[in-house]
């Protein structure tokens, strides 16, 4: 089935809430679907109380996380942004947090330095997103690599065409350091799927951010006049036209373009909807970043204003191109950031969610458009804008890099869920016990029966957060018919012993399907 959040309002913005299926059509290339299921806001945005666990049991199943209703991610991105974005797109959540957080909404706090971080799970108490708010340093970018291209003649006037060994570094290092935004980048993509992937529903992942080190416009696709006065309404600068089809364009543009619109469109699939929001505020052109002071002898004035509203622009079109790819918004070219997490927040009074069975019931891996109607005058509709017919059981991943990914960030992924209960042994060592929800895992048919082929790991978290002395188990073998039935009710329990060396006070546990590289971890406190 084929999930499609879908945000209804009027013409000025107001939630519409009373809509019924037959106001909704829903196309896939071209072709009309019969809509199989559908959920209205009221019915989504009931939330239950969280299933308190037993104590000593840990578990990275939805329903202890994040159970119903809207579920909120923000992510402060440090590797993009420079230190004075970064304080000042925190004062503004702040200022959210204390004048519109509701206490009904499920929120999380990431933060995407050397790589993605939680500095606050999912809660629904605005004190504790506060104090994890306050927690948060602002720090100079990981990368540097948001500053602008060089700079070609016809820039104008005062730019100072150095040649030599220190030239030929420099650039170097920036494309270095571009390159490993866009690295970190993409594995905020990545990582977010599959972090929130297994929990239900719509997810909101606001993106708080200074820069974009890609750029996702084609080599053929040139921006209107309209949407240059959308995007950056009366400030004088050459047509956008222009910028994309020339030198500017053509230095950004960079070799990870379909990585990121692929990570886009998972995302998509996994019913998370992005919203980017440029927290640099209003831009003239004029500012100049502390990464710029060195080069004040090298571009006049002028030339820096030009060359900072091209990247600024290109910035700006390519969060326009996430957001409508997954079906969020942007906000870009405004001070009052609060504002635009207001807005955010306020399509989940209007989010719909329809589920249809696509009549092309092969998986060719190709990319298939969603378009979708509402039978209504003055009515508009937001919605992710395709996805990639990749089966489920199959989806490639890079099973080894996810679990790396997921076993260093201590972030808990959520494809494979499982509870588990750590005991104590002899000294020095423990026992972990998994009992995994065999819903989450897929099967093989294999001889009458049903195949599992399942790895389970288990290290302990050092003081600085680093995981060493990794334990693994790996259960992979057929069983019969009767005891799947059995596993899939109670679930499958596994054993794994792991050594803690002296002081360590936490495991960090991971379960991963060896069939679709799907995987799931929890970090567990040691008794101490």
């Amino acid at each position: 089935m084929v999930l499609v959040d879908v945000v209804a309002t009027g013409k000025k913005g107001q939630p519409i809430k009373d809509l019924k299926p037959e106001d909704f059509v829903i196309e896939e290339n071209g072709k009309k679907q019969k809509i199989a299921t559908f959920t209205t806001p009221d019915e989504i945005a009931k939330a239950a109380a969280p299933p308190a666990l037993p104590p000593g049991i840990y578990s990275n199943q939805p329903e202890y996380r994040a159970p119903g209703g809207p579920i909120t991610v923000f992510v402060l991105d440090a590797a993009n942004s420079q230190f004075s974005d970064q304080a000042y797109g925190r004062l503004q959540m702040l200022k959210y947090v204390d004048e519109q957080s509701k206490s009904t909404q499920r929120t999380a706090i990431f933060t995407l330095t050397d790589g993605l971080h939680v500095i606050q799970d999912f809660t629904s108490d605005p004190q504790l997103l506060r104090e994890a708010i306050k927690r948060y340093k602002p720090q100079e970018p990981s990368m540097s690599g948001g500053g602008p291209p060089p700079v070609s003649s016809a820039a104008g006037p005062g730019v100072e065409r150095g040649g030599g060994v220190q030239t030929i570094l420099s650039g170097a290092d920036e494309a270095l350091a571009g390159f490993e935004s866009v690295r970190l980048s993409y594995l905020l993509d990545r990582r977010t799927e599959t972090t929130l992937e297994g929990m239900p529903g719509r997810k909101e992942v606001i993106w708080l951010t200074g820069a974009f080190p890609f750029d996702l416009i084609p080599e053929d696709r040139n921006i209107s006049e309209a949407e240059l006065e959308n995007t950056a309404h009366g400030i004088q600068q050459r047509s956008l036209a222009t910028i994309a089809g020339g030198a500017v364009a053509e230095n950004q543009r960079t070799a990870h373009t379909e990585e990121i619109r692929k990570a886009a469109a998972q995302m998509s699939a996994a019913q998370i909807a992005l919203y980017p929001i440029d927290v640099r505020g209003l831009a003239s052109g004029m500012e100049v970043s502390f990464n710029d002071l060195a080069n004040r002898q090298r571009l006049d004035t002028s030339a820096k204003a030009v060359v900072r509203m091209s990247d600024i622009s290109s910035d700006h079109e390519t969060m326009r191109a996430i957001a409508t790819e997954t079906g969020g918004k942007v906000y870009v070219n405004q001070n009052e950031i609060k504002d635009g997490i207001a807005i955010a927040l306020a399509d989940n009074n209007s989010a719909y969610t329809i589920g249809y069975y696509p009549e092309d019931k092969k998986w060719n891996g190709r990319y298939r458009s969603i378009k979708v109607k509402l039978n209504r005058d003055g009515t508009e509709a937001r919605y992710r804008k395709g996805y990639f017919a990749v089966d489920p059981m199959e989806k490639n991943r890079k099973g080894d890099q996810e679990l790396a990914e997921a076993m260093r960030d201590g972030i808990p992924s959520t494809l494979v869920g499982f509870k588990a209960q750590l005991k104590p042994g002899e000294k020095g060592k423990a026992r972990v016990l998994f009992l995994v929800d065999a819903h989450t895992l897929s099967a093989e048919d294999a001889s009458g029966g049903k195949k599992l082929n399942v790895s389970f790991y288990a290290g302990p978290v050092g003081a600085d957060g680093k995981v060493s002395g990794i334990r693994t188990l790996k259960v992979d073998q057929a069983v019969k018919p009767e005891v799947y039935q059995q596993i899939l009710q109670q679930g499958l329990m596994t054993p794994l012993d792991v050594d803690v060396p002296a002081g360590v006070k936490q495991l960090r546990l991971a379960v991963r399907d060896e069939r679709t590289g799907n995987v799931g971890t929890i970090d567990a406190t040691l008794a101490q």
